[in-house]
């Protein structure tokens, strides 16, 4: 990337980074290396590339854009946002141990609980919206802090410049998951994290047609241990792939800021509606997160919670109802999604402190007119109350 790049603005750097026209042909978008090796001018003389595992153009790209926009040295790009995940954990070792945020997402928390903690890493659940709490339970021993802002499925804040003061002088490092955020709303590394992940699934991507994920952070030593294993794993998204995200990204600042119109006046809608019980959204004022939220990210994004009046077989009903919202896992496209968290995205926590309530409904508000998706809601409140 262009020290000239990086004087310019987020929507600049968003479009441009990593992104210079092909020398080649001149193409102003980057094109897709669709090749799995690349010719060496001699024995032991690969140049930048050699095999499609360890490094492609177009993934560069997409590495140099996602460190700049987050003002990290460094990025890695992977297959998935939990194959990132599985990635940080190997700067872990047996009789190390990791406070997990209680609100985490239901693989992050399945991927430590049952996979990671047969292999002698311990764990310990907190909610992160309290510092103190944070405090008790960090350890000797403890070498990872994992905190979402905002969290899934509840929209906890996380004061993650007060965690990183918290640490300043423990051997911990502090791993942020800033998928609901999106690094146009939020940068963790400006307020003392140590590294970020992004599900690139989610809203860098934008469109629903990709999976991918993303670490960067600034330390060289991590970098290369993440680097040596991301490389002796194969855990690397293809080039289409990686291109999906790069297309994805130079609309990203436009969607945010529509996703985020969207979400708050939806949120303000379901807070009056005689059938919801509670909603969870850090733009609402009476949200316990909301000055922290106001305070370390540029606005709140376009994920909403909420309870409804009832149980089970009402909030289901809700979620059939909808006609814009479309009934689906994942989150962050253009397009609007609800869905039951404790019979969708969080089954694989069902029976742990995870487990969330069976009235729980959850949204991705996405770019649609407002009209049509405060009419959809209401519509699917009132045939669900019935």
């Amino acid at each position: 990337m262009t020290a000239d790049w990086q004087k310019t603005a987020f929507e600049t750097r968003a479009i441009h980074v990593g992104q210079e026209p092909d020398p080649t042909t001149g193409a102003i978008t980057t094109p897709i290396y669709q090749t799995s090796t690349f010719v060496q001018q001699g024995v032991g003389e690969h140049g930048a590339y050699e095999y499609g595992r360890t490094h492609n153009p177009t993934r560069t790209a997409l590495q140099d854009v996602v460190a700049s926009l987050e003002g990290a040295a460094w990025g890695l790009a992977y297959a998935s946002g939990l194959a990132g995940t599985q990635n940080i954990s190997y700067l872990l070792a047996p009789g190390d141990h990791i406070v997990l945020s209680d609100d985490a997402y239901g693989g992050t928390h399945r991927f430590v609980a049952k996979v990671i903690s047969r292999y002698g890493i311990d764990y310990t659940l907190v909610d992160m919206s309290d510092l103190e709490a944070i405090r008790t339970a960090i350890r000797p021993e403890t070498r990872l802090i994992w905190a979402e802002s905002p969290t899934n499925p509840y929209l906890k804040i996380v004061d993650i410049r007060g965690v990183a003061n918290l640490i300043r002088d423990h051997p911990a490092i502090l791993a942020v998951d800033n998928t609901f955020a999106s690094p146009y709303l939020q940068n963790p590394l400006a307020l003392g994290a140590d590294l970020v992940l992004h599900s690139s699934t989610k809203y860098l991507g934008g469109h629903a047609d990709v999976v991918g994920g993303v670490v960067v952070g600034n330390d060289p030593d991590i970098y290369e241990v993440l680097k040596f294993h991301q490389n002796a794993g194969g855990a690397v998204p293809g080039p289409f792939d990686c291109w999906l995200v790069l297309r994805g990204i130079k609309t990203l600042p436009v969607r945010m800021e529509r996703h985020s119109r969207n979400a708050i006046a939806v949120a303000e809608f379901l807070h009056e509606h005689p059938g919801v019980k509670q909603v969870f959204y850090p733009g609402l004022p009476d949200h316990p997160g909301h000055a922290i939220a106001a305070r370390q990210m540029r606005d709140f994004s376009g994920m909403v919670s909420f309870t409804v009046r009832g149980d089970f077989q009402t909030a289901a009903e809700v979620a059939r109802q909808t006609k814009v919202f479309q009934l689906a896992v994942s989150l962050g496209g253009v397009e609007s999604l609800i869905e039951h968290p404790g019979q969708m995205t969080h089954m694989s926590v069902a029976g742990s402190a995870l487990e969330v309530p069976d009235s729980l409904v959850r949204l991705s508000v996405g770019i649609e007119d407002v009209e049509d998706l405060l009419d959809d809601l209401r519509s699917a409140l009132d045939r669900a109350a019935g």
